[in-house]
């Protein structure tokens, strides 16, 4: 259910994404069929193979490739997987917690549009992000601006006509990367911000 209503944002059908205090925001999957202004912040840094977690229709996995830069997108989305591949791209229909290629050897990995919030518990994403890089390797995440509050909680996907199940999912804010960061054995690097959207890099420390 919920990658019939994500696959349905992505080719145009009005959705949102619901909170558990009703609040509501629109998912607009279909922007990420193409680059957006800020991308190539997050592609320059990407200088040895590059796994792109939560990739969706891999507008970044599909730009690295053309950069020569070896690349793996992994989705849970089947449409969105095979989006990437007609493009060009390599993509893999998994679930970060799964077992990925390359596990251990990857020089950085992408959680971009929000993906910090996948599975809802960043620090255990962030642990697991960890164990797929190399040692010095680094993680480059999207997050909420400065002065925005981080979140975990449950959400949903709906349309007019259909509303799927609640499932978990987070937000963080750049005030508070570097908290989550260091237990997961990383250390930040970077902060900066490009077209109203905000960025950190993360090197993994041990």
């Amino acid at each position: 259910m919920i990658g019939d209503l994500y696959t349905g944002s992505l080719t145009g059908t009005t959705t949102e994404i619901e909170h558990l205090d009703g609040t509501t925001h629109p998912l607009d999957a279909h922007r990420w069929l193409h680059p957006i202004d800020g991308d190539h912040t997050i592609l320059d840094r990407c200088t040895g193979p590059t796994l792109d977690i939560g990739s969706g229709p891999g507008r970044l996995t599909i730009a690295l490739t053309r950069r020569a830069v070896p690349a793996l997108g992994i989705d849970i989305t089947p449409h969105a997987v095979r989006l990437t591949r007609r493009a060009g791209g390599l993509a893999l229909c998994r679930d970060i917690f799964d077992r990925i290629p390359g596990s251990g050897r990857w020089a950085t990995a992408l959680l971009a549009d929000g993906n910090i919030g996948i599975g809802g518990h960043p620090t255990a994403l962030l642990h697991r992000t960890a164990q797929l890089l190399r040692p010095g390797g680094d993680l480059i995440t999207e997050l909420h601006p400065p002065g925005t509050p981080s979140r975990a909680g449950q959400v949903r996907l709906r349309t007019a006509t259909t509303t799927g199940p609640w499932f978990p999912w987070a937000s963080v804010s750049a005030d508070d990367i570097t908290r989550l960061a260091h237990p997961a054995g990383y250390t930040v690097t970077d902060v900066w911000h490009h077209a109203r959207r905000w960025f950190a890099a993360l090197r993994r420390t041990r």
